[in-house]
């Protein structure tokens, strides 16, 4: 079994990352504030945007490219989330507006 934290807490951290960062984040939906799962739409602004997937790996959390490996175009990201978020309403979705790729220094992604 993994011991997790709590989704809230990890979604106060991030902020928190990103304020220390100066890398604009916003909380799009509020899921389940202990087990929701967590969505992030990288805006890249004119480079358009990358979804990244929260999976469960073998000891910890990690993350995948929804959307593939190249940034989509901002209504297909929208579409992705608001297809996920149909299926898990206590899901989490946080917006980071990252056209320098910044934010990526940060995570581990498969």
């Amino acid at each position: 079994m993994i011991d997790r934290v709590l989704t809230q807490i990890w979604v106060q951290a991030q902020i928190r990352i990103c304020d220390m960062r100066n890398i604009p984040i916003y909380v799009r939906h509020k899921g389940d504030p202990d087990a929701g799962a967590v969505l992030i739409k990288l805006n890249g602004l004119t480079e358009g945007s990358v979804i990244l997937s929260q999976v469960t790996g073998a000891e910890r959390s990690e993350w995948m490219r929804a959307t593939g490996e190249a940034p989509v175009p901002d209504s297909d990201a929208e579409a992705y989330i608001e297809r996920q978020l149909k299926w898990d309403t206590d899901l989490w979705v946080l917006e980071i507006e990252d056209p320098k790729g910044d934010f990526l220094e940060i995570f581990a992604v498969i």
